[in-house]
């Protein structure tokens, strides 16, 4: 008797934790099958410590051949599923196609940057979700500060030196927090920089604080190192339109600036509209146990599903790392209870607290509930992330300690060209191939 499959699509934080549950549970009793646009997990909260020098890229990319050693990759981006045939579509990197059937399927396919209809935006900005952004932003950042070194026109200097953020939820405040630190030292770096004004950073939200989805308290802290860092805090103003030479606000003024970084939010991934199933602000529509109703053998968790938020009835849970990874966990043992082993419970999990770093020996955190800031608040979010982190734990403490140690290398490597970025693109994780 052949084993069952189950194919998970996405190894993010919820695909990755139910490939490793279910690869513990099923004890080789069931072929698991991961698919995937890339061969690792990325550990996406450390993303602005690779996009501002602090992390190299390696540490927060985990291979998913070494950590799942039980499970069978599939190289490819899902593009398709034909849920009555039971089987997925798939794309390779070398754009070859084919299909997996399934016994149990998971979508666990993730989130894309969310845009805005915004005139320019798509032309100007770039998103923050994978590692080809972070890759990208690196360069850039460090780029724009050697060329405004270079710069005898102060107006392209000052515009070149000058960077605009525009969300300031949980990535766009890092990306703020850590890029102005960055910037500020590759200027000081620069002699031709060094004795002038600072790099200026703009961090814009419609919101009326920063944080808006987190405790207050956080956003006072957030609020309160930034604008001691000179961060200028646009609340309740976004970006009305974007052009090559900077963008207008929606206040009316105009922003001389070379760099537009888009962090408004995501969305699920295109994967889940064109499926054809109930959705729920685009998120595909589950219940309490994770299936998709009338689909027993389809389950869904992560930032593509809509889960339903037990300890807050009416509710769907928010698309965060820690929901993801706890939902993955219990779609595993649902899936397992599907079989007969175990069973099957519904998802309920309450918030254990956030942590955010704001660069340096800064962050706010509120762990159980303890509202913490500043150096203690650093040791317990560095202590989190290495916790949460499957894999490579050794080396980014490496990198921190380094860090601390030793300046950043201002040098920009060309990695990841603009085009191969752009802000509409649907699969983050993977940078755009020219052709030609």
């Amino acid at each position: 008797m052949s084993r069952p499959r189950i194919v998970i699509v996405g190894a993010g934080f919820a695909g990755f934790h139910t490939a490793r549950t279910l690869s513990r549970l099923a004890r080789g009793a069931a072929e698991i099958v991961l698919v995937n646009p890339t061969d690792y997990f990325l550990y996406v909260p450390l993303l602005p410590e690779v996009a501002t020098g602090i992390l190299e890229p390696r540490r927060i990319s985990v291979p998913l051949v070494a950590a799942l050693p039980d499970v069978r990759l599939v190289l490819g981006a899902a593009d398709r599923v034909d849920l009555d045939g039971r089987r997925v579509g798939v794309t390779d990197p070398e754009g070859g196609h084919r299909e997996v059937g399934y016994d149990r399927l998971v979508l666990a396919a993730g989130s894309v940057n969310k845009l805005l209809p915004v005139p320019g935006v798509t032309e100007h900005a770039h998103g923050f979700r994978g590692m080809p952004e972070a890759l990208y932003l690196r360069d850039h950042l460090t780029r724009q500060i050697e060329l405004a070194g270079a710069a005898e026109d102060p107006r392209e200097r000052d515009a070149r030196t000058t960077f605009v953020v525009v969300g300031a939820g949980y990535t766009g405040t890092e990306v703020a927090a850590n890029g102005k630190l960055f910037t500020d030292e590759l200027a000081r770096q620069h002699p031709r920089l060094r004795d002038g004004p600072p790099p200026a950073w703009l961090l814009l939200d419609l919101a009326p604080r920063v944080l808006p989805e987190l405790a207050e308290h956080m956003s006072a802290t957030a609020t309160r190192v930034l604008t001691g860092r000179g961060v200028e805090l646009g609340t309740g103003t976004s970006v009305a339109e974007a052009t090559e030479e900077g963008v207008r606000l929606t206040d009316g003024r105009f922003v001389p600036s070379r760099t537009l970084v888009w962090c408004v939010g995501v969305r699920p991934d295109p994967l889940v509209a064109e499926l054809g199933l109930p959705t729920e602000k685009g998120r595909l529509v589950v219940d309490e146990y994770l299936t998709v109703p009338g689909r027993p053998e389809v389950f869904a968790c992560g930032d593509a599903a809509a889960v339903p938020d037990l300890t807050r009835p009416g509710d769907i849970t928010p698309m965060t790392a820690q929901h993801a990874e706890r939902q993955g966990r219990r779609a595993a043992h649902n899936i397992a209870a599907s079989f007969g082993h175990g069973e099957r419970r519904p998802y309920e999990h309450r918030d254990l607290g956030f942590v955010v770093d704001l660069g340096g020996f800064q962050a706010a955190a509120n762990p159980l509930g303890l509202r913490l800031a500043g150096p203690l608040a650093k040791t317990v979010t560095r202590g989190y992330h290495l916790l949460a982190m499957p894999g490579n734990r050794l080396r980014v403490g490496a990198d921190w300690l380094l860090d601390a140690a030793l300046p950043r290398q201002a040098v920009q490597l060309g990695l990841v060209r603009s085009d191969a970025v752009p802000l509409e693109n649907t699969a983050p994780e993977t940078a755009l191939l020219r052709r030609g």
